[in-house]
């Protein structure tokens, strides 16, 4: 038997609890994967509260995690660029919380020797997501690019890609994490009142496209400082896609996810890590992620 982390009720953390489960088949074309870190998003907390359960109700027990690194542990058949022991990494649905995945191999990629295995389990969910809504909000050199909780998971990549690509970063965040923002190349900015005119201080040619991982406020902001509404994405506000026409951004890439392990290993691409938990306390790294201060990544270390 192995282990998972699972729900069987909406609620706070303390409703996460171990389950018992007999290690996953494995199909063909398919791998099985011994987890040995898995990272958490805001949207793991977000699901265990059942703030979707209107459109996606869950079946309890209902199991959480998106992006996982580990080793390969039996392979499927037709399976030719993978074998047992290989490291790697890659994004999953709800499963990653637990010792064992199972992923489709077009979907797995290999994790370089020196990379370590929290760095592996926080990049693929938030690494794709930032990589694709950049592209999606068409992002290019020469630009200047508003990032609004540029200190996250999601928006600490998309403020290294927006560099890489040549863009100027405004990123906004709680005062604490401006040195944090400084170092990865970005302007940073304070929430709270008056940060349209701050925006507007640095920007003082306009911002071309901007990224939002938080809604409220930063779409008031995006709106007030960006011409073509075309240029702004959410990840989270879907009310705002609605009312103003602006972009639902983010999804899945393993050619991007590729790119991002190459930027990686050519040192290129830093993963900061907030906190690491054991997978037992999955409870602790969700009261952590939900505070909305996080600097990075929380990762949960199995085994």
């Amino acid at each position: 038997m192995a282990m998972a982390i699972a729900f069987s009720a909406y609620g706070g953390p303390d409703v996460l609890h171990p389950i018992h489960i007999d290690p996953p088949a494995v199909q063909a074309g398919h791998v099985r994967v011994r987890v040995r870190a898995a990272g958490v998003n805001p949207v793991d907390a977000k699901l265990r509260r059942g703030d979707f359960a209107a459109t996606i109700p869950a079946t309890f027990p209902c199991r959480l995690g998106n992006e996982y690194a580990g080793t390969v542990e039996h392979v499927g058949e037709g399976v030719t660029e993978f074998v047992v022991g290989d490291e790697v990494l890659g994004s999953a649905t709800a499963q990653s919380y637990a010792e064992y995945v199972v992923a489709d191999a077009a979907d797995v990629v290999r994790k370089p020797a020196a990379m370590p295995w929290t760095a592996a389990a926080g990049l693929p969910a938030a690494g794709q997501t930032a990589y694709t809504a950049l592209r999606q909000i068409g992002v290019a050199a020469g630009e200047t690019v508003l990032v609004h909780a540029a200190a996250g998971g999601v928006g600490t990549l998309a403020v290294q890609l927006a560099r890489l690509w040549g863009a100027t970063v405004i990123g906004t965040a709680s005062d604490r994490n401006h040195h944090h923002l400084r170092s990865l190349g970005a302007i940073p900015v304070s929430y709270g009142d008056g940060l349209i005119d701050r925006i507007r201080a640095r920007a003082p040619r306009g911002v071309d496209a901007a990224l939002d991982a938080i809604g409220g406020e930063a779409i008031t902001a995006s709106l007030a400082v960006v011409g073509d509404r075309r240029r702004i994405g959410t990840l989270v506000d879907a009310q705002a896609v609605k009312d103003h026409g602006i972009l639902r951004v983010g999804g899945r890439s393993t050619a991007a996810l590729r790119e991002l392990v190459a930027l990686y290993e050519q040192g290129s691409l830093h993963i900061p890590i907030h906190a690491v938990f054991p997978l037992s306390e999955a409870a602790r790294a969700h009261l952590e992620v939900q505070t909305g201060h996080v600097r990075g990544k929380i990762v949960l270390t199995v085994g």
